[in-house]
């Protein structure tokens, strides 16, 4: 099943691929050129600038990635995604960090 959602989503130049991962403890977000095979911005809990805040795999944790990876995208002049939740249900923290995302200004 996430075979055939994934191979369908290919992110360009124009418009990169917006990756979220989730694991029990941490939470990735990766901005992905697929033509070059490039990662052009990413962000996740294990970030040097936020180890104070000791966040985890949970909804307020995935709020703060995803204001950091929309403001990161933007400073890189990245405006619009294709958003790629990996096979995983659109609720929970994939909704938050989509969601906070698109409140940075990201567009998708």
């Amino acid at each position: 099943m996430k075979g055939r959602l994934t191979k369908k989503i290919v992110g360009t130049k124009d418009r990169p691929r917006l990756r979220v991962s989730i694991s029990l403890k941490n939470i990735f977000a990766q901005i992905i050129d697929d033509i070059e095979g490039r990662t052009l911005v990413s962000a996740s809990t294990l970030e040097k600038s936020l180890k104070e805040k000791k966040l985890r795999s949970n909804i307020e944790s995935a709020k703060t990635i995803g204001e950091l990876i929309g403001k990161k995208a933007i400073e890189k002049g990245i405006e619009k995604v294709v958003f790629d939740r990996g096979g995983k249900k659109y609720h929970g923290i994939i909704k938050a960090v989509a969601d906070s995302a698109r409140a940075a200004g990201l567009k998708f």
